[in-house]
């Protein structure tokens, strides 16, 4: 399933990757063009150019956000604010930041829905048995599902980048093709940024999925799937789910440009 989404991605993104403009070198007569105007209006001049790029979608980003994430948004609803287009050197966010952009993130108004339909796939394939069936039953998975949500949410992008000090944000790449790209971002599982903007394995994931695996399956699930199996099965999952949302994120500006015809 996995490879499929891969391929997928690659025929959607392939034509837009290849009409990217190369970076040009400036000849003599760029050299050569005239000064600006004095009285010109440099703040007109400003807003043509955040027109432009909101036409394309990257005025959403962390050009056009103080605080240093994003109001972007994955398929025009999905929360995407920890996600950073054409970004390098950024103030690193603040306990208080992190804590913020998560809680903004877990309960903005698209997660209820979103919740209701991974509950409405549960019950329909009647996974985790002990939760029964009718209304009480689907219910109980809405919750389940809420909360695994938002524990796994708080604990690898808020608890343990705060304690460890690193960056929770992803960095859009943008260079190179499909598989650089697409193995960029799942390498992003196990390497991130610290708040000092260097390189360091990623223990927010690994310690912060595993972490809500285990809360979760030990805490609210029925008691037949509180196992030490259920909770690698579970951490897996995360995990796994969180390396492919990384390569939707690297190739999101590619399909929103390619949606919008830029």
């Amino acid at each position: 399933m996995l490879t499929r989404i891969l391929i997928a991605l690659a025929l959607w993104t392939a034509p837009v990757l290849a009409q990217q403009p190369q970076p040009q070198t400036p000849g003599p007569a760029a050299s050569q063009a005239p000064a600006p105007d004095p009285k010109s209006n440099p703040d007109k001049k400003t807003t043509e150019g955040q027109k432009e790029n909101s036409q394309d979608g990257t005025n959403n980003n962390v050009q056009g956000n103080e605080n240093g994430t994003s109001k972007d948004r994955l398929f025009f609803t999905l929360p995407n604010f920890l996600t950073l287009e054409n970004a390098n050197q950024v103030p690193p966010l603040t306990p208080g930041q992190k804590f913020g952009v998560v809680a903004r993130s877990s309960f903005d108004y698209v997660q209820y829905p979103w919740f209701g339909f991974l509950a409405g796939i549960s019950q329909a394939e009647n996974s985790e048995p002990g939760y029964g069936q009718g209304a009480q039953g689907y219910a109980k998975r809405y919750g389940a599902a809420m909360a695994d949500g938002v524990i796994e949410n708080f604990m690898t992008s808020a608890v343990f980048p705060t304690v460890l000090r690193q960056d929770p944000r992803f960095f859009q790449s943008g260079h190179g093709g499909f598989w650089h790209r697409s193995w960029y971002a799942f390498s992003r599982i196990l390497i991130t940024r610290t708040d000092s903007g260097k390189s360091q394995i990623n223990y927010s994931e690994i310690f912060g999925s595993a972490l809500s695996a285990g809360i979760s399956t030990y805490s609210y699930h029925p008691h037949a799937d509180k196992t030490v199996d259920n909770t690698l099965k579970v951490w897996g999952t995360q995990v796994g789910y969180d390396s492919l949302t990384y390569v939707v994120k690297e190739f999101w500006p590619d399909i929103r440009r390619k949606i919008r015809g830029h």
